[in-house]
């Protein structure tokens, strides 16, 4: 039987990225270390040097792990869709949606503004990954 253990996203800016989640969402910083670069090279199918630190932030139950490599340059691909295989986006559920899209927007982020339908929303980070807000008024998932 497995457990949930943590969702790992790379960032290109650990501090703003921090802030990001810490000050819009209220993340709270669990932990961060700073992996050798071996073995992690070959754990992550990298080649060192890697230069990785690892923050771990929690909002409740969810860990999620911002990965920063200085020693490596990022790989930026395409904007993901939402009918590309794989992980598609984060949804988190905030009582207000307004004041939550106004501090997307003050700490970096966008707002997607034609996807709003009252209920819900999406946005992006500051390095483009799509998150979901629902309002916690509305129950449904």
């Amino acid at each position: 039987m497995a457990v949930w253990n943590h969702l790992g996203q790379c960032v290109s800016d650990l501090d703003r990225s921090r802030r990001f989640y810490e000050s819009v969402f209220g993340f709270v910083v669990e932990r961060e270390i700073y992996p050798p670069d071996i073995p992690s090279d070959r754990l992550l199918g990298l080649k060192a040097p890697l230069g990785m630190t690892a923050c771990y932030l929690r909002l409740d139950s969810l860990v999620l792990e911002l990965l920063h490599f200085s020693e490596v340059d990022l790989s930026k691909s395409k904007t993901r869709v939402m009918n590309e295989t794989g992980l598609t986006h984060l949804s988190l559920s905030v009582e207000d949606l307004s004041d939550t899209c106004a501090r997307v927007e003050e700490f970096g982020g966008q707002v997607i503004k034609e996807t709003d339908i009252s209920v819900g929303i999406f946005v992006r980070d500051p390095d483009g990954q799509l998150i979901e807000l629902l309002s916690t008024s509305n129950t449904n998932r």
